[in-house]
Parts: C-alpha cells; structure tokens; sequence
C-alpha cells in the first residue's frame, strides 16, 4: 500500500510539473495574437496551441523527471512525510521550473540553438 500511494503522489507531482511546463511555454510565447485574415488567424492558432501544448509538455515531463529524481535520491532522506515537506517539494518544483524555463529562454533566444 505504502508504493502505491508514492506512486499516487508522484503522479500528481508529475502532473503539476506538466502544467507548469505549460506555463513556462504561455509565459515563453505571450497571449495569442490574433490577424485580421480569418485565413492566417486559423494557422497562427494551430501553431500557437502546438507550442503551448506539445513544446509546454515536453518542458514539464523534463522539469518532472528533474524533481523525481532528485525527490527520490536527495529530498525523500531529508524530508519526512507530514505538511512542511510538501510545501518544500513544490518550491522546489517551481524552482526547478524557474531554472528549466531559464535555460529554455536562454538556449532559444539569446544563444539561438533552439
């Protein structure tokens, strides 16, 4: 029983950390503009929800796998199971969101590898 509720919880961890690379994606890209052509609006919404979602999905298994290896080798011996741990795991889930949305940011529109 003890598995499968860190199972459980790893699955919600994930799926806020999916979320947040959705985030980091809206925050990445701005609103969706729209055109005046009903022609080009059509097109600039289907590549706007492909970046948000597919590009933003990407990002956040990448920021989940970051935090479950580190919650499983490091945080899990440093941190015990009550009320505190877990404001502590989501900080620093919103940190590791910080410094991947930081590298994606750097590596896309400074060095322009992306």
């Amino acid at each position: 029983m003890n598995t499968f509720k860190q199972l459980v919880a790893y699955l919600i961890w994930t799926v806020l950390a999916l979320l947040l690379g959705i985030g980091n994606m809206w925050v990445l890209l701005g609103s969706n503009k729209k055109s005046s052509s009903e022609f080009l609006n059509t097109f600039g919404d289907l590549f706007y929800e492909f970046a948000l979602v597919h590009i933003g999905l990407r990002v956040g298994v990448i920021i989940g796998l970051l935090f479950i290896i580190t919650d499983v080798f490091y945080l899990r011996k440093k941190l015990g199971n009550n009320i505190k741990p877990t404001i502590s795991r989501f900080l620093f889930l919103i940190g590791i969101a910080i410094v991947v949305g930081a590298i994606h940011y750097t590596l896309e529109k400074i060095i322009n590898v992306i």
